[in-house]
């Protein structure tokens, strides 16, 4: 898929006239940003849902990265967890996740903009997408997204700052 992504040139900013010219060209595979780009992650965080409680807590940026864990719990039991990491390398911020503390699946950042992130790995099998935005009202956002039999399907978690 084609993107259309905005070139400005240097001469037609300097000269004043505040045009750009738009160039269709293919979308980098990764955005240019910065591990402190995605600062606003960072917290402790926590949410229900049928009886599940769920954490996520995410380090600040420092050292290169940005630590993370998630504990979900059921009944006082812990019924599931997961090692996260987003960190710099050669070809940009790239999210590492260790379900279980499994070895780690990494998938690469392609969309970056203030208050989302979008992390991608096409050749994993299930989930292929991981996304995290912030909504209006403080609330942090996951999803999970790829293929299962046969269909896109994809699962969706809210948790808000715990202070």
């Amino acid at each position: 898929m084609r993107k259309l992504v905005g070139v400005v040139l240097g001469g037609a900013l300097l000269t004043g006239t505040g045009w750009a010219l738009i160039l269709p060209c293919e979308a980098a595979a990764a955005p240019a940003a910065d591990l402190s780009s995605l600062a606003w992650m960072a917290g402790s965080w926590q949410g229900t849902a049928d009886g599940l409680e769920m954490e996520e807590l995410w380090l600040a940026p420092k050292g290169g990265a940005m630590l993370g864990l998630h504990r979900d719990v059921a009944g006082g039991r812990m019924v599931s967890f997961e090692f996260l990491r987003i960190e710099a390398d050669g070809e940009g911020l790239v999210y590492l996740a260790s379900p279980k503390g499994r070895p780690p699946t990494p998938f690469r950042l392609v969309e970056a903009s203030p208050g989302r992130a979008v992390f991608a790995n096409p050749q994993h099998d299930f989930p292929q997408r991981v996304l995290y935005w912030l909504t209006a009202d403080g609330a942090l956002h996951a999803r999970i997204e790829g293929p299962r039999g046969g269909q896109t399907v994809g699962e969706e978690w809210a948790w808000t700052r715990v202070k």
